[in-house]
């Protein structure tokens, strides 16, 4: 059955950056910032968010306002 739906989702679903990533972070990053907008909107902040904080120490080490941003 989970074969089926897996087939389903690979003919179906959008393909977005965060569904090819298993890092934890990338994924976070993708579910916060999809809470704040929609998604059509969020793929272009998400790659230059982790290209500005690729980990969670780099985005501890910036201000809040560089976050923010």
């Amino acid at each position: 059955m989970h074969e089926a739906v897996l087939a389903w989702g690979d003919r179906h679903l959008r393909d977005l950056p965060w569904r090819r990533t298993r890092d934890p972070w990338a994924v976070l990053v993708s579910e916060v910032m999809a809470q704040q907008t929609g998604v059509d909107r969020v793929v272009g902040h998400y790659r230059a968010f982790l290209a500005r904080f690729p980990s969670p120490a780099a985005c501890a080490a910036a201000t809040a306002g560089d976050v923010v941003r």
